[in-house]
């Protein structure tokens, strides 16, 4: 087709809709290229997903000799990292009725036109019915001036972008929600509304004696902190140390938001946690270690933001070591066994994988160091597993739980605070440790092993032998064996 007039990308990608008579449409730019195998892997997955209305691929990026870089191996339906990012993006294939039921491409949104296209089908679809195909099927162009060589060359991609989004949320009638360009380019902060009063947040901080850590954590919290409406509960595990008793004397006395609720039996994380909940008065639980140092003055207001949202499960903050490298960025299954914090070590300015250490996102799972969750999810998926999971992944557990009931579960960088890990509870340092965490690993491989073998929030083609990002030596390539077709239908 010709066009007498140059309508720009969207109104040229809808000349060619206009032309379509496939079932399904996929979006190829005019200067990229797709692998060979591209049409086998995408036949295969619609005959696997015959339901499915959209299917997103891996992708990299191809220089004029032919060299190929940086491959961008994608979790599955991730609708958080998608308000973030659009990293969907290449290879989009879409059934073309739904297209058309949307009206096609939108004018005014160039430079994002294909993440606009994605946010005004997601009122039409179901997450299973979004599908990735976990292959580099997608060669980006790396040209002068391509925003494939520098995702900053273009900036008006990112405030077409902006525009997508608070057009989305605004036909959602969410017209409260702000959106903002983020500190990566093509990247977004999405800010959800709080209401007035602000929810009672009951922040539950398990502690025995450990004053050197815990002090500077109430302390951090009491001074730091700009959310107002919340409650520190500190669950005594039978402290003994007179400094410390002296605190709890002081502490009640000098700010009424803070309680001691003592807890006369053995240690045990989950039921430590699970009591402190039966006496919790807020609407919102936050699981808190006495090890945790606020750094962001927003962390309370940026996690009960997510939180309250509705079919949001538990949020993740951003944790630092005291080193200024990162403790916890989100959990991802499989890793070591049963799990293990993505990002490890890297240091605090780091943008990560693909920005992930700079964008708000979902993970399966997020550590309870600093964990907020409404009350009623608590109390429906049972708390913390008290019999099996004393000590070790017992959040992960829970957060599985919170999952299969249907809620996703998020991590935001925007709550930044400091882990000073392992000094309130040691190392797993004597037999009678090391059994109880061997037991601990077995419950779980036992009772997630499915999810710990496939984590969707991960990459089949990333390892599980490291916390980096790193593709997996059991990666295929290209020359592997292309698997056979399902002809039926």
């Amino acid at each position: 087709m010709y066009r007498p007039k140059n309508g720009h990308i969207s109104a040229a990608s809808n000349s060619a809709l206009a032309l379509a008579t496939g079932e399904y449409v996929a979006l190829l730019d005019h200067d990229d290229t797709l692998a060979d195998h591209a049409l086998h892997f995408m036949v295969g997955a619609l005959n696997q997903n015959p339901s499915a209305q959209i299917f997103y691929s891996d992708e990299d990026k191809i220089d004029e000799y032919g060299n190929r870089t940086e491959p961008h191996f994608k979790p599955d339906w991730n609708p958080d990292l998608f308000f973030s990012q659009n990293y969907v993006c290449h290879l989009g294939i879409y059934r073309r009725d739904l297209l058309e039921r949307i009206g096609g491409f939108r004018t005014g949104v160039e430079g994002s036109q294909d993440q606009d296209l994605l946010l005004r089908c997601l009122p039409y679809v179901t997450p299973a019915e979004i599908v990735h195909i976990p292959e580099v099927l997608y060669h980006w162009r790396m040209g002068e001036g391509s925003t494939a060589l520098a995702s900053g060359e273009k900036s008006y991609t990112t405030e077409a972008g902006v525009k997508a989004l608070r057009d989305y949320f605004c036909s959602q009638g969410q017209n409260e929600v702000c959106v903002e360009a983020g500190v990566v380019p093509n990247t977004y902060r999405v800010r959800y509304p709080i209401p007035v009063p602000e929810p009672l947040v009951s922040l539950l901080v398990p502690t025995r004696d450990m004053l050197e850590v815990l002090e500077p954590c109430i302390s951090s919290i009491l001074n730091r902190t700009s959310y107002q409406n919340y409650e520190i509960i500190i669950l005594d595990n039978e402290s003994t140390q007179a400094a410390t008793l002296a605190y709890f004397e002081h502490i009640q006395a000098e700010d009424t938001r803070v309680s001691v609720l003592p807890y006369h039996h053995p240690f045990n994380y989950s039921a430590i946690n699970n009591y402190g909940v039966q006496h919790a008065k807020g609407e919102l639980i936050g699981l808190i270690n006495n090890d945790i140092e606020v750094i962001s003055p927003e962390w309370l207001t940026e996690m009960v933001s997510h939180a309250l949202r509705p079919g949001i499960g538990c949020v993740g903050a951003k944790l630092y070591y005291a080193d200024n490298t990162i403790q916890h960025a989100g959990v991802i299954l499989g890793i070591g066994g049963v799990a293990n914090h993505p990002h490890k070590n890297f240091p605090k300015e780091s943008h990560g994988y693909f920005a992930r250490l700079s964008v708000v996102q979902n993970f399966s799972a997020v550590t309870a160091a600093c964990l907020l969750v409404r009350k009623t999810i608590y109390e429906e998926v049972g708390g913390l597993e008290e019999g099996f999971l004393k000590v070790a992944f017992n959040d992960v557990d829970f957060c599985l739980k919170v999952r299969e009931a249907g809620f996703r579960n998020l991590w935001t960088p925007y709550a930044e605070l400091y882990h000073h890990e392992s000094k309130s509870r040691g190392t797993e340092d004597t037999p009678e440790k090391h059994a109880r965490f061997v037991s601990e690993v077995l419950y779980m491989q036992e009772k997630w092993k499915d999810q710990l073998a496939l984590d969707p929030m991960y990459s089949p083609n990333l390892t599980h032998e490291r916390t980096d990002f790193s593709i997996t030596t059991l990666c295929g390539n290209s020359a592997d064996p292309l698997p056979p077709l399902n002809q039926e239908k």
